[in-house]
């Protein structure tokens, strides 16, 4: 989400900065080009200073109204298109009998193809480019036969294959200076659309971290609830169990005939007060893994493979792919849940040689495998029983409340695969609460 949003400003920046620049250069350019016509013509023309002192008044007189009608004019983007077109026909109409009394002037009609980019629709742009074109070569040619400026219209070269060629320069100058208007406009219009692609994807990872949070308060809620409920069994199915069984036995001591009888009773009652308090401390130790309190995610998996393999006597071997990156608390003791109980399950019923754990990491997942090598079972004989503690099923409900899945490949001596998937929630959802 941060990344779009940089790289959403960064466009707008540089965008903005173009823009800047672009109008920039069109804003001057017109200044620009008179002054250098203007004092090309003062210097190198032959003709007497009072036709150059004419001249000079129109050049005046052009920059007057490229200031009033184009400079003052503000942002051309939000400019009548109705006022770009008079400015524009008014100007070229200047550059055009500039160019009648010098064809220096052709310099200052250059200009004519860049502020037809500004002219609004696309029609009005081939139309102000090719009219730009028609005054720039109908002067430049004049000048080859030795006349000045537009005078060539009247004097210059009106065979077929002159007329021939001058139509060909005009509509290719035309075709190509409109053709990039377009590309440009094309590319602005990509580079938008693109801006809009990444602010929807801002949008949407912002909604969907909003929908993660309120789907992992739900699933705290309810896991709460099934915290409290198993510590409630595990309560009465063991330790309570464990001391009336001490009570049971005590009484029978105080009633036993002999010293051996009565050894027997308290050997008992002292047997079942350490089982309950070995019970009692599993309940506690199974509120919350510690290992994830001390380490990452792949760092508490690898430990509990380490340790379970050494209890077990049987071979772990645990890979971690993707990017590691913190998870929801959430995610993550889910995931180490899963892979504790799966490993369990193998200790008690697989008979396996061999054990793998794969930890994948991916863009918008983190999904969790255990495999083993061992007898394997028909999946859809399996009861549904979540009255044992953190069982299949109750596996199966501990993730769905996470949107996740869970699935379970299995086959008579085929082995079995535990597969868990969940959503690739970052820790910093949390933090940014």
């Amino acid at each position: 989400m941060e990344e779009a949003t940089r790289v959403v400003d960064e466009l707008d920046d540089h965008e903005s900065r173009l823009d800047e620049l672009y109008e920039r250069i069109l804003g001057w350019l017109p200044y620009v080009t008179l002054a250098l016509s203007t004092v090309l013509s003062l210097v190198l023309s032959d003709r007497p200073w009072s036709y150059r002192l004419v001249t000079l008044a129109v050049a005046l007189a052009a920059a007057t109204w490229v200031y009033l009608t184009y400079t003052r004019l503000g942002p051309k983007a939000e400019a009548p298109a109705v006022a770009l077109a008079v400015y524009f026909v008014v100007m070229l109409a200047f550059g055009a009998y500039l160019m009648f009394r010098d064809g220096l002037f052709f310099i200052f009609v250059i200009t004519g193809f860049m502020h037809a980019g500004v002219l609004r629709p696309f029609p009005a742009v081939v139309a102000g480019v090719g009219a730009s074109s028609v005054v720039i070569n109908s002067g430049l040619a004049g000048t080859e036969g030795g006349s000045s400026g537009l005078e060539s219209l009247f004097v210059g070269d009106v065979s077929a294959d002159g007329v021939a060629t001058f139509t060909v320069i005009v509509l290719i100058q035309t075709l190509a200076i409109s053709g990039g208007f377009l590309m440009g406009e094309k590319i602005f219009q990509l580079s938008r659309q693109r801006k809009e692609a990444l602010a929807a994807k801002e949008a949407a990872l912002a909604e969907n971290a909003g929908l993660h949070m309120q789907l992992m308060t739900q699933a705290r809620e309810a896991g709460m609830l099934d915290e409290r409920q198993r510590v409630a069994r595990e309560i009465h199915d063991t330790v309570a169990q464990g001391l009336a069984g001490i009570i049971t036995q005590l009484h029978a001591a105080d009633g036993s005939a002999g010293e051996d009888e009565r050894r027997r009773h308290l050997d008992s009652a002292a047997d079942l007060a350490r089982r309950s308090l070995a019970e009692a401390r599993r309940t506690v130790q199974a509120i919350g893994p510690p290992t994830l309190a001390e380490a990452h995610l792949p760092d508490a998996l690898a430990e509990e493979s380490s340790k379970w393999s050494a209890n077990g006597g049987v071979p772990v071997e645990f890979t971690a792919t993707g990017e590691a990156r913190p998870m929801h608390p959430e995610i993550e003791v889910t995931l180490l849940r899963t892979a504790q109980e799966a490993l369990a399950n193998v200790g008690k019923h697989a008979e396996a040689g061999r054990v793998g754990i794969t930890l994948s990491y991916m863009d918008d997942q983190v999904a969790l495998d255990v495999r083993d090598d061992g007898v394997g079972f028909e999946p859809s004989r399996v009861k549904s029983n979540v009255s044992g503690g953190f069982g299949l099923a109750a596996m199966r409900q501990r993730v769905a409340r996470l949107a996740g899945s869970v699935s379970i490949e299995s086959a008579p001596g085929g082995g079995t695969v535990v597969s868990v998937s969940l959503p690739a929630v970052p820790k910093a959802v949390v933090d940014a609460r």
